[in-house]
């Protein structure tokens, strides 16, 4: 099973590289955080000429996540208790048999010192407490999506540079920690200890080509899912400039591998 979490900074924007991505990679569920598209909207008929259904929780101009799959989910959900932004959409949890996929796309924060930054924190914060209090971790469980936060020095281009900044603050990184505490592995650290994974690159000043990246696309998973992943990568090449597929997401999709 092939499982893969991107931001998509407009699905009708990106539809074409989506369709592409599904004949290359074969990905039987895929998360998609941003899609700018309220639900009326949601190009289904172009998904399901592929194969994919899709469970949306969508929103005009700003946020909205779905999750398109092979197979349609056994049960879907929408927000979280305790949201601080309750009108935006930003989580959907599937349940496909017995594994429960989180889907989420964790508020960006602006800038240390921004009303904006303090919502991240306390997003953040009610964020973690609803996943320990709602899901059991000795199951099957997937947290994913855009974290808007680099984990550690291994997951910025320059750690100094970075130091303090939003996505980079040690008070975003103690929230993450936090919820990975609760027993989630992060799936891509299983198999690539280096640094200079990166998964997102700013649209300006040629930082992708300068290799100025992040990596703030997480998967995250419960013990029994870590057990079963065999390979995580970023599909790196879907952020550069493709002939027919339209213009790149400034995100690259995280590809992880289960075995069944």
């Amino acid at each position: 099973m092939r499982i893969s979490p991107w931001h998509v900074n407009s699905i009708r924007q990106r539809l074409a590289r989506l369709v592409a991505l599904r004949e290359r990679e074969r990905p039987d569920i895929v998360c998609l955080q941003e899609t700018k598209v309220a639900d009326d909207l949601f190009p289904h008929d172009a998904l399901a000429e592929v194969g994919y259904t899709a469970a949306i929780y969508g929103q005009r101009t700003y946020n909205g996540v779905a999750i398109i799959s092979a197979k349609a989910p056994d049960e879907v959900s929408c927000g979280f208790d305790g949201d601080p932004t309750p009108g935006s959409c930003r989580v959907m949890t599937a349940r496909f048999g017995d594994l429960t996929i989180v889907n989420a796309y964790i508020v960006n924060g602006k800038e240390v010192g921004d009303p904006a930054y303090e919502v991240k924190l306390a997003w953040l914060d009610a964020f973690t407490t609803w996943v320990g209090s709602t899901f059991d971790l000795d199951e099957q469980l997937i947290v994913c999506g855009d974290f808007n936060v680099a984990p550690d020095e291994r997951d910025v281009h320059d750690p100094k540079r970075w130091a303090g900044k939003n996505l980079f603050t040690e008070a975003e990184r103690t929230r993450v920690r936090a919820l990975m505490d609760l027993g989630l592995a992060d799936l891509l650290r299983l198999h690539h200890p280096e640094d200079g994974v990166f998964s997102y690159w700013d649209y300006r000043a040629g930082a992708f080509h300068r290799g100025w990246g992040l990596r703030i696309d997480l998967m995250l998973g419960s013990e029994p899912v870590a057990r079963r992943c065999t390979e995580v990568r970023i599909d790196r090449n879907e952020r550069k400039p493709t002939a027919g597929e339209g213009a790149p997401s400034d995100h690259a999709p995280v590809i992880a591998t289960f075995d069944d």
